[in-house]
């Protein structure tokens, strides 16, 4: 291995790791993608790329893509190039919601975007990704990527403004989560989980918990669905994790001795957690904005 080349594709990790999630909107699935770039530098002719980074953001760009079409069992709109539709009033901040965090309802909104759609959006609004470089990801003219990324905005300007106090009730579901999960609360957890609930677990957690089967770890899997499945796979567990800022968002973490081992990433919609992510590879974790509460 070139030992050059992976240092320098581990200082870009973090950003496209951050690219990858508010791609996916999951973390594991965006480590998945991270990985895969890596697979397609390794088996490429690196000495002939001039912008290491660019060429990065461009495949887990990408994968990302294929990941999105993957989803959806229907064809995209088509772009109509024509003049760009005027904005809304207002000044830049309301031209688009540039967020460091992905909230649920920004989510939602993105879960509900074609994949060019979100693609153009993400990069160009999130990431200052020009359309020009955008424009071949997604096998449009830079006028029709621009305009992927103007539908999208529209549809993200439409977002209702979160209410006051959301954060903190957030962050009090999940410490409530934390408590039942701990005292082996069966009710109590399924009660706070939403009917449909999604319970992921990283490639490393499923290993190490099959692993450590015979000291009382849980029966992980990379999927969980529904909320009594998701409770009895949590029950009694979370003894040592604490709450914590996951990406600006209320979430919880294993730190013995103040560093992070294990991130758990909540997904609040309404008054219920929808989904739960364990993630405990050492890159991943290591690239997650974590601040302990």
């Amino acid at each position: 291995m070139d030992e050059n080349l992976a240092a320098r594709f581990e200082a870009d990790r973090r950003r496209l790791q951050a690219v990858a999630y508010r791609m996916l909107g999951s973390v594991t699935e965006a480590e998945d993608a991270v990985q895969e770039t890596w697979i397609r530098l390794s088996g490429s002719d690196s000495q002939s790329i001039e912008n290491l980074s660019g060429w990065l953001t461009t495949v887990v760009s990408r994968v990302c893509l294929g990941v999105l079409r993957s989803r959806r069992a229907h064809p995209e709109e088509p772009i109509e190039e024509g003049p760009e539709p005027v904005p809304a009033a207002g000044g830049p901040e309301d031209e688009a919601i540039l967020a460091d965090t992905m909230g649920s309802a920004l989510l939602l909104v993105l879960d509900a975007l074609s994949p060019s759609e979100r693609l153009a959006f993400v990069l160009h609004d999130l990431f200052a990704v020009p359309f020009e470089e955008i424009a071949p990801i997604v096998d449009r003219s830079p006028a029709a990527a621009r305009q992927l990324a103007s539908r999208a905005r529209r549809r993200v300007q439409g977002l209702p403004r979160a209410e006051p106090g959301a954060p903190r009730r957030h962050q009090e579901l999940v410490a409530a989560f934390l408590a039942a999960s701990r005292g082996g609360d069966f009710a109590a957890l399924v009660a706070l989980l939403d009917p449909d609930a999604v319970l992921r677990a990283d490639q490393a957690a499923v290993k190490a918990a099959a692993a450590n089967r015979d000291r009382g770890a849980p029966l992980l899997a990379p999927e969980v669905r529904g909320a009594a499945a998701v409770a009895g796979a949590l029950a009694g567990r979370a003894q040592a994790a604490q709450l914590a800022l996951v990406d600006g968002s209320p979430g919880a973490v294993w730190a013995p001795g103040g560093r992070p081992r294990a991130v758990f990433v909540f997904r609040v919609i309404g008054a219920t957690i929808a989904e739960i992510e364990i993630v405990t590879d050492p890159s991943t974790v290591a690239a997650l904005p974590v601040q302990l509460l």
